[in-house]
């Protein structure tokens, strides 16, 4: 499908993988609200539209997304902050149902790092930088950063790194656990993509069943995370794409899935 441009972003579906490229180059990515209006309403867009299975988000080569657009904050006070709902994004990402795949070049920082670690994988190149330097102006992460870097490396690292401004590699974010694979910078949108492509032949209903129990996994206890799992494993027993699956197994032949 052709690239369509919303000025800030640019997206496109390629069979049954969504793009969307961050598209601010002469500001390094930086993510202001226009920009994330834009990716607001793309992905509420492709939320619901069964033609898109799985979602690749990206950037240049020299930058992911450089952080937030400071400009637009300086002048902001705590009950500004309150009213508006730019944060919320991010969020927005974080919960989107279908697979998301980050591909990242260059700088991933403060708000970009956010914007990768929103994503369910992250695939990076061997320039990729990441970090959550907001302490060297005064604050903290607020799009997620403080949470999801915990949750991804470790208290330890977490608060090396937000409490330094300190940057990590991509071999060490690998090593860490913060990204699942390291390709050179040519080769990270299309592995990203490689990657999309093969999560979006597998059973739409079953791949967002795995997404929703693996992520409520990392929210509940052990007792109750089971027990969402198996709920969502019983429920899936009423798809056709378990019905096509299965007897595509036993019959030995590839099977059709169609999302329902």
């Amino acid at each position: 499908m052709p690239v369509a441009t919303n000025e800030l972003i640019k997206t496109e579906i390629q069979g049954a993988v969504g793009v969307i490229r961050l598209n601010r180059p002469e500001a390094l990515n930086a993510l202001n609200h226009p920009l994330m209006d834009q990716l607001e309403a793309v992905l509420n867009q492709w939320k619901d539209d069964a033609a898109v299975r799985v979602v690749v988000v990206t950037g240049g080569e020299r930058s992911f997304a450089a952080g937030a657009d400071i400009k637009e904050m300086d002048n902001l006070s705590a009950k500004d902050w309150e009213k508006d709902s730019h944060l919320s994004r991010w969020d927005k990402l974080g919960r989107f149902p279908k697979p998301t795949i980050a591909a990242v070049s260059g700088f991933a920082l403060g708000g970009g790092c956010e914007l990768a670690m929103a994503c369910d994988m992250i695939v990076a190149s061997e320039t990729a930088q990441f970090g959550q330097p907001e302490i060297a102006i005064g604050v903290i992460p607020g799009a997620g950063g403080t949470v999801r870097l915990t949750r991804a490396v470790g208290k330890a690292l977490a608060l090396e790194l937000c409490l330094t401004g300190r940057r990590l590699g991509a071999r060490e974010a690998y090593e860490r656990g913060l990204v699942n694979r390291v390709v050179p910078v040519e080769n990270c949108y299309s592995e990203a993509l490689k990657l999309a492509r093969q999560i979006a032949t597998m059973p739409p209903l079953a791949a967002k069943a795995a997404k929703a129990s693996i992520l409520n996994a990392l929210e509940e206890g052990v007792d109750r995370a089971l027990a969402f799992e198996r709920q969502v494993f019983y429920s899936l027993f009423d798809t056709q794409d378990q019905k096509e699956g299965m007897k595509a197994f036993v019959e030995k032949r590839k099977p059709a899935f169609t999302g329902k």
